[in-house]
């Protein structure tokens, strides 16, 4: 069974650093990159820059695996929408010394490779919200794939709109609820990680709670003890001029 190791596009937050003696490598080790959208020409191509000269270009028709038009293109809006943003892709071939041909969709396709085979339910997985509706919220989890959180799974209690537990570009882990393996779409859930936290924070009061109450307790032993004896000391040593020997 192939190992995928997706995470969504700007997750991290890091442009990944093309050496160009190492591009032969990442061609034959398939090798999913990360970079940021520079540029959508006229012809809804997109471009990155890298180091050392380097350029990156992601011809429009492998922007988008999913999301096609008729003519089997993503629309305008889709590629101009990634300007400013992380992609990621898969280097296909050097055209010339400084410019690589890019593609996002072959990482779409393992994404979605990863969703039909391996994904399972009850799995946490890391997702960032890219989309919020009436009715849910839109969770990228890989390669620019994206599952769907309905508003009641946004929440433990109930909410009118999703915008009171989440905000566009948050970083969240969900669990896998349910998936469509034909059709490679995946129902998410943020009830469980919310239930979760709440878990642990009573668990971390009720630890709090439980030392200040030894803590008193101690205190109120001490006291007991010095009322009973005022010639004991707070620390349950004998004071000094009690006529019996002490180390305090």
């Amino acid at each position: 069974m192939k190992a995928y190791n997706l995470r969504p596009e700007g997750w991290n937050n890091e442009i990944t650093k093309l050496e160009k003696e190492n591009i032969e490598k990442y061609i034959q080790e398939n090798r999913t990159l990360q970079g940021l959208v520079k540029e959508c020409d006229n012809k809804y191509n997109l471009h990155i820059n890298f180091e050392n000269g380097l350029k990156g270009i992601i011809p429009r028709q492998e922007i988008e695996e999913v999301n096609l038009q008729n003519d089997g293109l993503p629309k305008e809006s889709l590629c101009t929408g990634k300007v400013h943003k992380f992609v990621q892709f898969k280097i296909k071939q050097e055209q010339d010394e400084n410019t690589l041909i890019l593609s996002r969709k072959e990482v779409q396709k393992e994404a979605l490779e990863w969703i039909k085979n391996d994904l399972k339910v009850g799995q946490k997985v890391e997702g960032i919200v890219k989309s919020i509706k009436p009715y849910g919220a839109f969770i990228e989890v890989g390669g620019g794939i994206v599952g769907l959180i309905h508003i009641e799974d946004l929440s433990v209690a109930r909410i009118k709109t999703p915008y009171e537990r989440v905000r566009i570009g948050q970083k969240l882990q969900v669990v896998v609820k349910s998936i469509n393996r034909d059709q490679g779409k995946v129902i998410l859930s943020y009830k469980e990680t919310l239930r979760n936290m709440g878990r642990k924070r009573k668990k971390i009061l009720s630890r709090n709670k439980s030392k200040r109450n030894n803590k008193r307790n101690r205190k109120k032993q001490k006291r007991n003890i010095h009322r009973i004896n005022p010639k004991l000391s707070w620390n349950g040593r004998i004071r000094r001029g009690s006529g019996i020997w002490t180390n305090c």
